[in-house]
């Protein structure tokens, strides 16, 4: 296999391979989003720092296409994509919200630091477990999108007590057995989750741009669309179950 693989490179074209190693600096461009975030949350710019975690999402979104386009497996197999992607995901999807969920006085202050905590290692854990992802393209358990539950945190701005045991769930939720469908990837009623994603990327720009100053139908869409990414597979699942 390592000769087919020299073989197969020394066939390729030097712009072919450059190609190929700029998707990766394209996915790892997330990570230095993630820092020009965690720059912003420290300064309490919640709505900025948002708006860096949705530029790397949409590096995220595009970084798998680039790479299977331009054949990147092949023509850099010394460069580990899936590592790459799970680090610049962890620092994006949980460390940075970690943060922002902890210091935004959303929480508790003496279970602020605690569920931080928890959130970081439940994260970590979650990223490394070979189950997260089913056959399927379905996550099992909460998914460490903690940008996101971070993001409706501050737009609904619950009472801390009960942010703090959301916070508290979600970290339980995170090695729990159920499935959570992937907004992309999975093929059921796959037309209907990207009509509701478009929408919700729409309507969370707004929310950004105006430092989470919105009308009540604009919050009632965007928790709409979460409760149908988060239960929409449960209770199908449980429909079919409770027919057979």
């Amino acid at each position: 296999m390592e000769q087919a693989h020299q073989h197969d490179i020394s066939g390729a074209a030097p712009a072919a391979r450059a190609a190929a190693f700029s998707v990766h600096i394209f996915t790892a461009l997330g990570a230095g989003l993630a820092l020009l975030a965690l720059l912003e949350a420290v300064r309490e710019h919640w709505a900025a720092m948002f708006l860096w975690l949705g530029a790397a999402l949409i590096v995220d979104g595009a970084d798998g296409p680039l790479a299977r386009r331009l054949d990147v497996i092949r023509l850099q197999p010394n460069w580990s994509g899936d590592v790459l992607d799970l680090v610049v995901d962890f620092v994006t999807y949980v460390f940075v919200p970690a943060y922002a969920i902890t210091a935004g006085g959303l929480l508790l202050p003496l279970a602020a630091p605690l569920l931080g905590v928890g959130i970081a290692v439940s994260g970590a854990l979650y990223f490394a477990d070979r189950r997260m992802k089913g056959t399927d393209n379905h996550f099992r358990g909460f998914p460490g999108l903690w940008n996101l539950a971070a993001f409706y945190l501050f737009l609904l701005r619950w009472s801390p007590a009960l942010s703090s045991l959301i916070v508290l769930a979600l970290i339980v939720a995170t090695f729990l057995p159920f499935h959570v469908l992937h907004p992309i990837r999975t093929l059921r009623l796959r037309w209907l989750t990207l009509a509701l994603m478009a929408l919700w990327a729409v309507l969370a720009l707004y929310t950004l741009l105006r430092g989470f100053d919105i009308g009540e139908p604009v919050v009632f869409t965007l928790c709409v669309i979460a409760v149908y990414v988060v239960a929409s597979d449960a209770a199908i699942r449980f429909l079919r179950s409770f027919k057979s």
